[in-house]
């Protein structure tokens, strides 16, 4: 039996972003770059507010391919690599949402969303969500998702990246190091 999304997270380390990386061991491989979750369980549904001031979640996407990945704007390096490679794929595939949720309440103003967003070239089909600490809590938690204020700024947070599939299952786990190189190909794969 493969994993859940639980157990890969708890394996999976908490990224302060700007800190060192650490190995994480997992299942052994398969034909995806992803590991695959299985069985694929139903993605926790929640709404919060995206850049646009629209209510979104998960469910607002059934019927595509979406990506959800746990950000903030003002990382200094994991983040802006997730959302680079994310944003490349959604350019060679656009039909993928993705929702990027937020890990800092604080620092993610609409302001500073609107500049990460047009920093990194991401479309408005790259969907980021923000909310209060009490807001962001439960997704946090139903995603296994740890966020913790760091020095100068930083947060450190679980990062990892959930592939999930046009009938609302989590389908595939990526961790930090994902490329969009790996997304392209286990899209392919599962087309």
């Amino acid at each position: 039996m493969r994993p859940t999304l639980a157990a890969l997270v708890v394996l999976a380390c908490c990224v302060a972003c700007g800190g060192a990386k650490q190995a994480v061991s997992g299942p052994p491989p398969s034909s995806y770059r992803g590991v695959a979750l299985d069985p694929p369980a139903k993605v926790p549904a929640f709404r919060l507010r995206d850049q646009s001031g629209r209510l979104i979640g998960p469910q607002t996407f059934r019927g595509r391919w979406l990506v959800i990945a746990f950000l903030y704007t003002h990382c200094p390096d994991v983040c802006p690599l997730i959302a680079s490679n994310l944003g490349v794929v959604q350019r060679r595939v656009p039909s993928l949402r993705v929702i990027a949720v937020s890990v800092d309440p604080k620092g993610d103003t609409p302001a500073a969303v609107r500049r990460f967003l047009g920093v990194h070239h991401l479309t408005a089909r790259f969907r980021y969500v923000t909310g209060t600490r009490a807001e962001l809590r439960p997704v946090w938690t139903a995603y296994h998702v740890a966020s913790t204020p760091g020095p100068n700024g930083t947060v450190s947070h679980t990062a990892f990246e959930l592939l999930v599939d046009p009938q609302g299952r989590e389908r595939l786990f990526y961790d930090s190091t994902l490329t969009a190189a790996d997304l392209l190909h286990d899209l392919r794969k599962l087309a």
